[in-house]
């Protein structure tokens, strides 16, 4: 928690105390509704008022119900909350943040929980077909997506693909690639339409729109939900629970019956208002106009959480049904002001139907807005009144407020005011509206029958469950000759409130929409409206300019369609917006017959699914609370590079809750306060310099989190700031690097080095530069660690959300000055890890360790998500230098590079990082001549860290950027030069090693004639020929990743087999289970091994004191090493029970086995271990072996841009993998598809930016971070495995090859696709030159790379000494 200076505020003056006391005397004080069918009732005293809901569940033991960002953002701690609708008057269960809930809310609802709904013994079917399905890995984010099905189903019985596919747009998951999950979902509903028909939210399916056949089946012929003539039975999959929508949990009698009564409760720091008639909150606001009112707490408990608000008195306005009606008048339709926002929805169509679809405009404007505003979770509780008090400027619902010309009523205790939308907003984040006054209703004017036009637009960094870069509601009324009579353009996202274009306006007003010169004359006018400096804050000047005039372009050709179309020259491909159809997949079920056995082979569900599903899987933070336990929260430093001058933690001391301060002071030692593998270059605390904003300082601790957050908050941190260096650019004109150099130089010259004739000979050389940014691992459970002392010898166990217990066991000891014997390291499961928990977790795990050692108390601390983003380091940024010699014929010759890593503060595992980009640069090509070079930059950010693919993913960035370009270069299709040049069978890399089992060039042509691919690149440059604004890009791209730790040492493993008298197995291994499904791998080999059923065998956990001196869970090598060690201990047990199935025959049972051998004193636990033989390469010489074997793969990706916008979709994406002979294909399809998302976040919608004034990550939350959501995948996904080959030299447990990582580089081929879509745009006008484009390929980056006359003139460039508001590093 990055400390801030906050005075607690007086609850309020003894005058208003007095009257706002005696107008709520006779309120009640007792809270009362029902949890999982049992009812609840909470007295005033018993309760702290600040608590969330999710506060509260958690902490009465309902702890499936998680934490993943306290903001709203990720759909972890969604709970379903049932109550009688006062809008609708209908019975309405609804999915809710309960992170952001108040308690008071749910007074007088039904809460269910994810406990509530089946366990593992009974569960839910959505539990069951989530887990069975293969929707679980890491399961952290699975309860929150189970509670948001399961409130679909309670509300519609029958779903349709489309309200199944956005149920989740609140909900987001960062190992499954979502397939699955909405795979076992579909299965609840009806296969009502075709993929985008409009039952699917689609513009309509062939027959729809008039040019279908009849002979192809068309959904409309069939008549599947079009008329309801047809109804298909809801399928429910073979042998799993069928879903009666008549016997789930019913809603209590009692709350039919119950009757709201007026709440007040609290204590002198919080207290709690609940007003159930509109006059009871009329008169709290006219004794006490401060109050805070609050609505659906969107936004408050984000400020209460992240910014240190305090609201003394708050009061819930959810419950006043007044609030929430609505009604339709002649010309305008009026709602409460407290409507919720799903609700609006349903309104907003009512509202279409019952004026008609040309007075209805405005509600078609306000759904379509809706739409895409949040999550369903938000949009649950959230409301329009709350969206306009708080004067967001960039609000999606306020411009179209504005434009169409809304009355806000505003009420007081004894006036009522009309306010006119455009003079509502006076400023950033300030309003017209008086302090003793609530916004009571809106009343929304119907469009003119005639010759009025509303057209509203957004463009976001995503298109679900995202905030607005800019947005806009047009609207224009024209006379019988097209001469516009009125008009307001309003838009967000370009000043500090929401803004009209006035010059526009005034521009437009009397002139001929007709005209073609109207439409000039109002984009210069708009370009002055909106003539954005380059550092304006929030950035993106150009991109948000190009916004502005885009919408208007796209507004005004869509009305001059309206208006008759072609006969006024219309820019007719510039109409509507990408459309996204209802996604499908494929996988082949069939990739293992050939080979499959017992068990091996099955594709098995993940072991823990349904314990995840049904929220009984325990993660670190579930752990029940020791006694006497102490939370610590740490204090950061809020500066990047800065001497510390003083810390004084005094004031927190005062604190309620407080106990003790600990900081670098508290060490046995200061060399103890050293750590980092392999270089020792980090502090736990820092002593008397910070190198990075986010560096611990010190911890307080505290008897709850929330005490804990104040007392850091409070402590008071003094600075004399040092200069900064954040970007690889910077840190290489400063000479900024660490020691660590590496280079591979092999070739045709003098004793294998590289020839430099080469450049003189070949027929050219070209050269370019490659940036790819950096990216957040964003797992749904953040760093947390819990830590028990011992009463004797100094002992402490430790639990830990880690990849990497046997360095925190090492790291613990040197802390408190004890051997590594008296540490015992323990980890259940984690909720994603992704390379981010394998050295990042030391530092939490170490400071906790050092806090327990000193209180001699448990400690416990788990990071807030801003935090953890701010400490735990990310992916690393990459810069490349290349150079080439390739002939005319596309043949390769030469590569020369130099490649960068920005490391951050400390070195961590860069080093290691580099060294794999540097053996991935070739990617599939062969080079008889190569010299590239790495290093790794230090600069004052956070300090990167390993991130699945580990450099990997760099390295073949670099290596397709520079195909691509080469390609553009030599006018050849990449897919050509690829061919060309991709290394065969038993070449040798750069690295000298020769690729065995090498199947890359066999899946590309599987891939290029089973997708059609050169039938659909006609297809392509076709509709690329036909349209303007839309292009399409294709692309193929193959990769070969090195499975084995580059570091030797690392690639052993242990295990620790024991049987016991009844049969059942208990096995024990190095690696920790994240979600990639290990333990499930594990238990299979051990089975099949030992000849006993699956069930028998068991993984509790992994632990240091029963598997010593573990390497990392990591490098894709976990299933290879910890396998082989399994195999290895049940060899020896198999080989001691031998001479008892002899005995006993060999259909005997292993308990029989057992019983016997027990009796003879054999010994049945076996110590497994394994090492992976052949390799050890040698950095200089270039010689030895530096991987196992490549895991191999090729994939083709189409998308669809929206020139006009940046936006895109990709269309569909075909994987095919080479995984070997796959233990478990249902894990290993998990593995494919979870990492190709988040490749393709990687290289598209994930963007990490720095606030360049402050030197702090900005992006540190899902609000500003964007991963990939459900309806962000490719809309086709199909992924299959390799077949009907020999794995001649795979010497690995079953022949399988590791998954973990391999498949996350060919999300690249969305980046690449996008490219091909650009080149077809910018080709469009002339510019052939070649694109270079920077990694991601964000809506902002694919609109500035165009070449369209708008965004030529919508450039923005920087005046003298001018920077950007952001840095990229």
């Amino acid at each position: 928690m990055a400390p801030g200076i906050i005075e607690p505020q007086p609850a309020v003056s003894a005058a208003r105390s007095h009257s706002l006391q005696s107008v709520t005397e006779p309120y009640d004080d007792t809270l009362r509704f029902y949890l999982n069918g049992t009812k609840i009732v909470i007295d005033s005293v018993s309760i702290d008022p600040e608590i969330t809901l999710l506060e509260y569940l958690r902490g009465i033991g309902l702890t499936g119900t998680k934490l993943g960002c306290a903001e709203g953002g990720c759909g972890a701690c969604t709970v379903v909350v049932s109550q009688l609708n006062p809008t609708t008057k209908k019975l309405y269960h609804a999915s809710v943040n309960a992170c952001l809930a108040p308690l008071v809310s749910v007074d007088g609802k039904h809460v269910i929980t994810v406990e509530g709904i089946g366990n593992v013994k009974d569960p839910h079917p959505a539990q069951e077909r989530i887990a069975m399905g293969s929707g679980s890995q890491c399961g952290f984010c699975t309860p929150g997506i189970v509670m948001s099905l399961y409130a679909l189903l309670r509300n519609e019985s029958d779903p349709s693909e489309l309200q199944v596919e956005e149920a989740f747009d609140g909900n987001l998951c960062r190992c499954t690639g979502y397939r699955p999950i909405l795979d076992a979902a579909q299965t609840f509903g009806k296969n009502k339409a075709c993929r985008k028909a409009t039952a699917n939210g689609g513009g309509g399916c062939c027959k729809e729109n008039g040019n279908g056949d009849a002979a192809s089946g068309c959904c409309m012929e069939k008549k599947i939900g079009v008329d309801g003539d047809q109804p298909i039975k809801r399928f429910t999959p073979p042998g799993f629970i069928e879903y009666n929508p008549d016997t789930q949990l019913i809603f209590p009698p009692a709350l039919t019956k119950h009757q709201f009564k007026p709440l007040a409760f609290g204590n002198k720091r919080k207290r709690w208002y609940r007003p159930v008639t509109l006059n009871q909150l009329l008169e709290i606001k006219s004794v006490y106009p401060s109050a805070k009112i609050i609505g659906g707490s969107t936004e408050t408990q984000i400020e209460i959480k992240f910014k240190a608000m305090q609201y003394t008195a708050s009061v819930y306005v959810g419950d006043i049904a007044e609030l929430r009606q609505y009604s339709f008048k002649d010309d305008h339709l009026e709602i409460g002001g407290n409507v919720v926002l799903t609700d609006l929805e349903g309104i907003c169509l009512e509202a279409i139907e019952h004026y008609g679809p040309v007075k209805g405009q405005p509600f078609k404007a306000i759904h379509k807005q809706i739409r895409y505003f949040a999550g369903r979770q938000i949009r649950n509780v959230g409301t329009p009144a709350g969206n306009l008090a708080t004067a967001s400027p960039i609000s999606d619902l306020n411009p179209v407020f504005v434009a169409t010309n809304t009355v806000l009523v505003a009420k007081s205790l004894d006036t009522e005011t009309e306010i006119p939308m455009s003079q509502f907003f006076k400023g950033y984040r300030t309003t017209a509206l008086a302090p003793d006054a609530i916004i009571a209703s809106l009343r929304i004017p119907v469009a003119r029958e005639k010759g009025e036009y509303l057209r509203a637009y957004k463009q976001a960094k995503r298109k679900d469950d995202d905030i607005a870069i800019a947005n806009a509601a047009l609207r224009v009324s024209l006379s019988e000759n097209h001469v516009v009579e009125s008009v307001d353009l309003v838009y967000g996202g370009m000043a500090a409130t929401t803004v009209a274009a006035r010059e526009a306006v005034s521009t437009l007003k009397g002139k001929t929409w007709t005209d073609p010169g109207t439409l000039e004359r109002v984009m210069n006018a708009l370009e002055n409206d909106f003539d954005l400096r380059f550092g304006v804050p929030g950035g993106m000047a150009t991109y948000r300019k190009s916004l502005a005039l885009g919408f208007f372009y796209r507004f005004y050709n869509e009305v001059l369609s309206d208006l008759g179309g072609k006969a006024f020259g219309i820019d007719q491909d510039v109409r509507g917006e990408i459309e996204r159809a209802i996604s499908t997949g494929k996988k082949d079920h069939q990739a293992t017959q050939a080979y499959e056995q017992k068990i091996l082979g099955k594709a098995n569900p993940h072991v823990a699914a349904l314990k995840q599903c049904t929220g009984e899987a325990q993660y670190t933070d579930d752990i029940p609370v020791q006694k006497n336990e102490l939370y610590g929260v740490m204090v950061l430093s809020s500066k990047a590079h800065a001497k510390i001058l003083d810390v004084d933690f005094e004031p927190a001391m005062d604190l309620p809750g407080i106990f003790e301060w600990v900081d670098h002071h508290d060490l046995p030692s200061p060399e103890a306060n050293w750590w980092g593998a392999p270089v020792c270059d980090e502090v736990f605390f820092a002593v008397d310099k910070v190198f990075t904003a986010g560096q611990p300082i010190g911890m307080i601790l505290a008897d709850s989190a929330k005490h804990a957050e104040a007392g850091a908050r409070a402590v008071k941190v003094h600075y004399e700031d040092l200069p900064a260096i954040f970007t690889i650019e910077e840190a290489i004109a400063q000479q900024s690097y660490f020691q660590h150099y590496r280079y591979i130089n092999k070739g045709e010259g003098e004793e294998g080095k590289f020839d430099e004739s080469v450049w003189e000979k070949a027929d050219h050389v070209f050269s370019g530069v490659v940036r790819m940014g950096g990216q957040e691992h964003f797992y749904l459970e953040t760093q947390a660690c819990a830590v028990v002392p011992k009463p004797e010898d100094g002992e402490m166990e430790v639990y830990s959300s880690t990849q990497n217990p046997t360095e925190t066991q090492a790291y613990v000891s040197q802390v408190t000055g004890v051997q590594a014997n008296k540490i015992v390291s323990k980890v259940k499961r984690l909720g994603g890890g992704f390379g981010g928990k394998e050295t990042r977790s030391i530092q939490l795990s170490g400071i906790c360790a050092i806090a327990a050692k000193k209180t001699r108390r448990p400690v416990r601390c788990m990071l807030n998500r801003d935090e953890d983003m701010m400490t735990s380091g990310q992916r690393h940024p990459f810069l490349a230098s290349w150079k080439v010699a390739v002939n005319k014929d596309g043949k390769l010759q030469a590569l020369d590079a130099d490649v960068f890593a920005n490391a951050g503060w400390t070195q961590d595992l860069s080093g290691a990082v580099v060294d794999r980009a540097l053996s991935h640069i070739d990617g599939c090509y062969l080079f008889p001549n190569i010299h590239v070079r790495g290093r790794i930059a230090k600069t004052n950010t956070v300090s990167n860290t390993a991130f699945r693919g580990f450099g990997g993913p760099q390295g073949m960035f670099i290596a397709e950027t520079y195909m691509e370009e080469i390609a553009d270069h030599l006018g050849m299709p990449v897919e050509r030069l690829r061919e060309i040049n991709m290394y065969k069978p038993h070449e040798i890399t750069h690295f000298n090693q020769e690729l065995k089992d090498w199947h890359v060039p066999l899946m590309y042509q599987q891939i290029l004639d089973g997708t059609d691919y050169q039938e659909r690149r006609e297809a392509v440059e076709q509709y690329n020929h036909e349209h303007k604004w839309k292009k399409r890009g294709l692309a193929i791209i193959p990769t070969k990743f090195g499975i084995s730790f580059t570091a030797i040492f690392l690639n052993q493993a242990g295990a620790l087999v024991h049987l016991y008298h009844d049969g059942s197995v208990l096995v024990a291994h190095g690696g920790t289970e994240m979600g990639q499904g290990l333990h499930t791998k594990m238990t299979m080999i051990a089975a099949q091994a030992l000849g006993v059923p699956l069930s028998d065998v068991f993984i509790s956990e992994t632990a240091t004191n029963t598997v010593a001196n573990t390497s990392s869970t990591a490098a894709s090598a976990s299933s290879d090493l910890n396998g082989y060690a399994i195999f290895n201990a049940c060899e020896q047990l198999n080989d001691r029970l031998q001479p008892y199935r002899e005995k006993l025959g060999k259909d005997a049972k292993m308990k029989d086995l057992v019983h016997a051998a027990y009796f003879d004193r054999v010994n049945l636990s076996a110590n497994g271990f394994y090492k992976t033989p052949d390799i050890g390469y040698t950095w200089g010489p270039n010689t030895g072996q530096m991987f196992y074997y490549f895991t191999q793969g090729v994939t083709a990706a189409e998308v669809e841009i929206d020139t006009l916008t940046g936006d895109w979709t990709c269309l569909r994406a075909d994987i095919k993998m080479d995984v070997g002979r796959s233990i478990n294909p249902a894990i290993d399809y998990g593995q494919i598809e979870g990492a190709f998302v988040q490749g393709q976040g990687l290289f598209t919608t994930e963007e990490s930016l720095w606030h360049r004034a402050s030197g702090q990550l900005f992006t540190r939350g899902p609000g500003t971070y964007k991963i990939p959501g459900f309806r962000d995948i490719p809309q086709v996904f199909n992924v299959s495995l390799l077949k009907d080959v020999e794995w001649e030299n795979l010497r690995t447990i079953q022949r399988s090859r590791g998954v973990g990582e391999p498949p996350l580089f060919m999300g690249s081929s969305v980046f690449f696709a996008i490219r091909d879509a650009l080149r077809a745009a910018r080709k469009q006008y002339g510019v052939e030159d070649v694109l270079q484009l920077q990694s991601p390929a964000t809506p902002e980056r694919i609109r500035i790379s165009c070449a369209d006359p708008i965004i030529k003139r919508a450039q923005v460039e920087p005046k003298e000494g001018e920077k950007s508001f952001f840095i990229s590093i």
